[in-house]
């Protein structure tokens, strides 16, 4: 691998970062490395590669375990991981505080509020929209067709390599819940950022269960991604059936480049989202206040880091009324900032542009400083950098229909004001590639099973096998 042999002398000054490898803890600190958005250093084992594979010779381990007993084991790690004295996840978030570039009180209610996906009747109803027959993931479904050609057909348990994203540690919870639901064999790249929860949910499993079949399914590490050594061993079809890539384009675009026959991709690519805020907001104060609430509620969704979180509002007034929705976005979106503890500076390209622009005349209007405390910039088109950490873009336009134009393949949550017109709009956001759209301020949440990202992804994750079985004998069932 890539990475800096460890000097021992420097042990005790950087962040552990264990692996997990089919049931067992690998600790070591063999390997540094440096964190994506802080550069932190952590330390790491090696990767026992060998140890990270599970045969293709041997049948996965959560094969012929219940569906119901999977779920029920997954509800009793939920409870073990919103309990207090759970050391591993007390242990992560300490880490991952020091790697991350979120708040830690932000982190812990991350880590916390993700066990709530562990519920039964969550984790009942995901797996009843992803599969018109839940069945077919605990048995050989026999079909029939109109000609009496027989058949079974099973969502098979697939080997997965699940290449998690650094912005949301909820995300690590969320992969182990699914991919055990698949009765999947299952590999966590874990990112930079966080190269800690996976580990602690998994070895909060194994307190549990050290023998069962979930923790021998599951193994979590860290190599830097790109690493030619070990993506060319791991990335193969021999071992794996696909790969789940949460990621921005360079992390996607490098995993695009070992796929071939026998090795897909599932993507959860990078998304942006959006806001349409119609002329309704500018009608009254009470409803422009509304407006500018909710909105800030979608722009600082996880402090802006998830996909979810609004980038671009366009609002569809004259300037006038299109800076008064700005001030007061503006405002809301201090708030809610200095309540998270979160006073991260812009970094240095991003200030630079928003500095260029302040500079230009009445085309651009920038509410805030580049402090990192919130800020808003008002356009007649969209910018042409990427707003995040508490920054927004309102681009003003006569009509919503023009905002439409800039929605595209790219375009995740599309966060709707007035609801009552989001039905004459959904159609041609549709067209236009969007996967989403909510009432505004109501982008974080989503329905229980819903797709994500326009898939079902549990019914993408499996391998279908068909087993013919011919034409019945005449006088047969």
């Amino acid at each position: 691998m890539n990475a800096i042999n460890t000097d021992l002398k420097l042990a005790d000054a950087v962040v552990s970062a264990p692996f997990f490898l089919r049931g067992e803890l690998a600790e070591g600190q063999v390997a540094l490395h440096r964190s994506r958005d802080l550069g932190v250093t952590f330390a790491t084992p090696r990767i026992d590669l060998d140890r990270a594979v599970h045969p293709r010779t041997e049948v996965p381990p959560l094969l012929n375990v219940p569906l119901a007993e999977i779920i029920d084991f997954l509800v009793e790690t939920g409870q073990r991981i919103r309990n207090p004295g759970n050391s591993f996840v007390q242990e992560c978030i300490d880490r991952m505080a020091a790697t991350h570039v979120l708040p830690r009180a932000v982190l812990e209610a991350q880590v916390k509020g993700a066990a709530a996906y562990l519920d039964k009747r969550l984790l009942q109803t995901v797996v009843e929209q992803n599969f018109p027959d839940p069945k077919a993931l605990d048995e050989w479904v026999p079909k029939q067709d109109f000609t009496g050609r027989k058949s079974f057909v099973r969502a098979f348990a697939p080997r997965l390599i699940h290449v998690l994203p650094g912005n949301s540690p909820g995300v690590a919870v969320k992969s182990i819940a699914q991919g055990a639901m698949v009765k999947a064999v299952n590999l966590f790249k874990m990112s930079s950022s966080d190269p800690f929860t996976t580990v602690a949910v998994l070895r909060t499993m194994a307190e549990i269960d050290p023998g069962h079949a979930i923790v021998k399914s599951m193994s979590a590490v860290y190599w830097r991604g790109g690493d030619d050594a070990v993506e060319r061993t791991l990335y193969r079809p021999q071992y794996f059936d696909k790969i789940v890539a949460w990621g921005g384009g360079d992390a996607i675009s490098n995993v695009v480049k070992y796929l071939g026959p026998g090795f897909q991709l599932v993507s959860f690519d990078p998304k942006t989202s959006i806001s349409m805020v119609g002329r309704e907001a500018v009608a009254s104060e009470e409803a422009l206040d509304l407006a500018a609430d909710l909105a800030a509620s979608d722009v600082m969704v996880l402090n802006q880091e998830a996909c979810v979180a609004s980038r671009f509002i366009f609002v569809e007034a004259g300037q006038g009324d299109a800076d008064l929705f700005c001030e007061r976005l503006h405002a809301r979106i201090v708030e809610r900032a200095a309540a998270s503890g979160d006073a991260r500076p812009l970094d240095l390209d991003l200030r630079e542009q928003i500095e260029m622009l302040m500079m230009l005349d009445d085309e651009f209007r920038v509410w805030g400083k580049t402090d990192g405390k919130g800020l808003v910039i008002r356009s007649g088109e969209p910018v042409d950098f990427h707003p995040i950490n508490k920054t927004a873009n309102v681009v003003r336009v006569d009509s919503l229909d023009d905002a439409a134009k800039y929605v595209n393949v790219a375009t995740q949550t599309v966060g709707f004001y007035p609801h009552q017109r989001m039905p004459d709009y959904r159609d041609r956001l549709a067209s236009c590639g969007a996967q989403r759209i909510v009432r505004l301020g109501e982008a974080g949440p989503s329905t229980i099973g819903n797709p994500h990202d326009a898939m079902y992804p549990l019914h993408r994750f499996v391998h279908w096998m068909a087993h013919e079985d011919g034409v019945a004998p005449e006088g047969t069932d």
